[in-house]
């Protein structure tokens, strides 16, 4: 198990996953046969820093330190500014903290040995940061592995690591990316244990959500999101979010990536408003990604329950034949060809839904992919990998964060939706090869309705899915649920 006791709160992980995630990429390592002296070969990684003074011109953080993830994937070490570095040929693990002054003492608390250090990380030997150099000097290093990649999302580039007295030791920035990548792709069986508790304070917190009085009483989104939060840390120990919660209700449901700060989840909840809720707790690293879509009143409208099972439909449809060995652009278009049926068959569209994707009118209702990788990223690596196919360029598929075939082991999000987005409405209307779809007059009435989406985490088996949200999903489940009246408790998860 990667978990251990924590007294009666919550759990802590187990150094032995990470020691697992070092093995699992030194085997690889070798595996690729790149490498003359692995006794002599380091791979060396810088973690996160924690600039102090990097909130604009003042002297305090903007948020708690989070680790670098390919850092926090070898080592788990949850403080600022380490450098770590393994052996290939026997994973011999060396941690190199940074040597703090004694005034730390008195604002930070005492300071941990190298000793301290050592046992805390469960690895072979630990050093000062100053000590670096001198360390791979004695061990009489012939190359350093290091990390250079573009993250295939973001576009930024990881760049490798930089200390004085670097340049005396060869490097070799290209080996290293396409492994450890490739190994943080499929989860062991200690990564989905976490994954699997992570995605369970995630769903209880959005179940707790809906249980809000949202028409009751006046509520905005900014409160939804604060209640998710609340109960992620207190009940779940998980001080981190792992990204801006989407918060959005009524037109707003309809921005993909609503909550950022020129649109900071602070609208009114209204009676009649459908709720788009995207948030996911982040625990040690791991990341859940949950989406939950229901009427503010706890009610569904004949309109909402039309979109709603549109969505829920393409949602299931994957669920039921992803498996090792399926394509995920076939999943994709399987999701979009099951929703446009759906809405073909509520009098929204007409014709031939192949027609439809054809034409793009599916990227019209569904502007992104079906899902991603997640993992220590929500949006996590190994998409498009030196030796993965590459992006689709269809409308649609194109918007995809990778395109691989499925394999035992992965954990992937399935998140399809359904939107009523202005300006992509517009425009098919204004196109002729796409506005011989629509139904005007019946689509009309829904500018104003906003968007769905569910989103569950599932983790890839030989055989199928299994899914680690938990949360009510078809109509009759919401509505119970969020007309039961009885509260849920902020009760911290025993172990």
């Amino acid at each position: 198990m990667s978990f251990h006791s924590q007294g009666s709160h919550t759990s802590q992980i187990s150094m032995k996953m990470f020691r697992n995630n070092r093995n699992r990429v030194v085997q690889a390592l070798k595996d690729t046969k790149k490498i003359k002296n692995e006794e002599s070969t380091f791979v060396i990684l810088q973690g996160g820093t924690d600039d102090a003074f990097g909130f604009y011109d003042t002297d305090t953080n903007q948020t708690a330190f989070r680790q670098e993830s390919y850092f926090q994937y070898l080592f788990g070490v949850s403080e600022p500014d380490f450098f770590g570095a393994i052996r290939v040929s026997d994973g011999h693990t060396i941690l190199f903290a940074p040597r703090l002054d004694k005034e730390y003492e008195v604002w930070m608390g005492p300071i941990a040995s190298t000793d301290q250090v050592k046992a805390r990380y469960e690895v072979d030997e630990a050093f000062y940061v100053d000590e670096l150099v001198q360390v791979l000097s004695d061990k009489k290093t012939s190359l350093l592995l290091t990390l250079s990649s573009i993250n295939s999302d973001s576009g930024k580039l990881y760049s490798p690591p930089t200390f004085p007295g670097i340049e005396k030791f060869p490097q070799d920035a290209d080996i290293l990316y396409p492994v450890i990548a490739e190994c943080r792709v499929i989860k062991s069986a200690e990564e989905i244990e976490v994954l699997r508790y992570v995605a369970k304070v995630s769903s209880d917190a959005h179940k707790k959500v809906m249980k809000m009085p949202f028409t009751k009483e006046k509520h905005y989104e900014y409160q939804a999101e604060a209640v998710f939060l609340a109960h992620t840390y207190y009940v779940g120990g998980c001080r981190h979010c792992s990204y801006t919660c989407i918060c959005g209700v009524g037109n707003n449901s309809a921005i993909l990536h609503y909550g950022h700060a020129a649109a900071p989840n602070n609208r009114e909840i209204k009676d009649g408003d459908m709720c788009l809720f995207d948030m996911g707790a982040n625990y040690f690293g791991y990341c859940a990604d949950i989406t939950c879509s229901y009427p503010a009143n706890g009610k569904f409208t004949d309109d909402q329950k039309l979109v709603y099972n549109a969505v829920l439909e393409a949602n299931l449809a994957v669920q039921r034949e992803a498996k090792e060995g399926v394509n995920w652009v076939d999943m994709h278009l399987l999701a979009n060809r099951v929703m446009l049926e759906k809405l073909k068959e509520g009098n929204l569209l007409k014709g031939d839904v192949d027609d439809m994707i054809n034409v793009g009118l599916n990227y019209v209702f569904q502007p992104h992919g079906l899902g991603h990788l997640i993992g220590l990223d929500v949006h996590d690596v190994g998409g498009y990998l030196p030796n993965c196919p590459q992006k689709p360029v269809q409308p649609g598929p194109n918007k995809l964060r990778f395109a691989r075939d499925l394999k035992a082991g992965m954990y992937v999000t399935i998140e399809p939706g359904c939107y009523f987005i202005e300006p992509l409405l517009k425009k098919a209307y204004n196109n002729p090869q796409q506005a011989r779809f629509l139904v005007k007059e019946n689509l009309d009435r829904f500018w104003n309705f906003g968007g769905v989406r569910i989103e569950d985490d599932v983790l890839i088996t030989k055989h199928g899915v299994e899914n680690f949200a938990v949360v009510p999903r078809t109509v009759e489940e919401i509505e119970a649920w969020m007309a039961e009246n009885d509260e849920v408790p902020y009760v911290p998860y025993k172990d």
